[in-house]
């Protein structure tokens, strides 16, 4: 596995926990902010080249 596959994957296992708090949490500025950290990087998974 390259360090790009790597990279990717761990990126979309970052996604993944972060998806998982944004879940779990109920205080309603935290789920802002874990909302705009899941959508940057989700937006990182999409770019071909980073």
């Amino acid at each position: 596995m390259d360090d790009d596959d790597r990279e990717q994957r761990e990126l979309q296992e970052r996604v993944m926990r972060f998806r998982v708090m944004e879940r779990e949490v109920t205080d309603p500025l935290a789920i802002g902010l874990l909302h705009d950290i899941v959508t940057e990087l989700e937006a990182a998974l999409e770019k071909p080249d980073r």
